[in-house]
């Protein structure tokens, strides 16, 4: 059973992305330097770890309804069935990918640490000219704050400036899921 759902993720992430585990292409170039830290006075953003897993977990589970559907109308993700020990598997999956640059997880917390309020997810794609698919998702307690449309502002502003992208998709947001699926 374990087998089935690993590999399920992964079609699910390819799916998703238009990544190819098998790419060849440098995601970024070797000079760039990936950004670590941005920060605004909402919230910061940093590399998702195995360190967040508890307050990463506490943001899934009490959005489970809130969820369903950000990557897709067909997504499973999250399941009321996500362990514990399943997330912790899924932020060390994004860790390493992000170590060796294959992709980049990030962790979006309240300035003080004290909560985890999101997630943004930049993986590579081959899908129509894009060249990054980015997605992105705040805790259901914050989305009435207007926290959704300051994460998505924040993320547009930070990608055009400091990353190597020249047009990167935003599947869900300024491009449906049925277009991004069907290219």
């Amino acid at each position: 059973m374990k087998n089935y759902k690993i590999k399920f993720l992964i079609l699910f992430l390819v799916a998703i992305t238009g990544h190819s585990f098998g790419q060849t292409i440098p995601f970024v170039p070797a000079e760039f330097n990936v950004p670590t830290v941005f920060e605004n006075k909402y919230l910061r953003i940093r590399p998702l770890t195995v360190n967040d897993v508890v307050k990463d977990y506490d943001a899934v589970m009490s959005s489970l309804d809130h969820l369903q559907g950000v990557f897709g109308p067909n997504s499973a993700w999250p399941s009321p069935d996500l362990s514990f020990e399943q997330d912790l598997i899924d932020l060390g999956w994004h860790q390493k990918e992000f170590q060796i640059r294959s992709s980049f997880a990030y962790t979006v917390v309240t300035l003080d640490e004290k909560r985890v309020i999101g997630c943004i997810y930049i993986f590579p794609t081959s899908k129509g000219d894009y060249d990054a698919s980015i997605t992105m998702w705040v805790r259901a307690d914050v989305v009435e704050d207007g926290y959704d449309t300051i994460l998505f502002n924040t993320v547009k502003g930070w990608v055009s400036k400091d990353w190597p992208y020249k047009k990167p998709a935003y599947p869900g947001r300024t491009i449906t899921w049925e277009q991004w699926s069907s290219l």
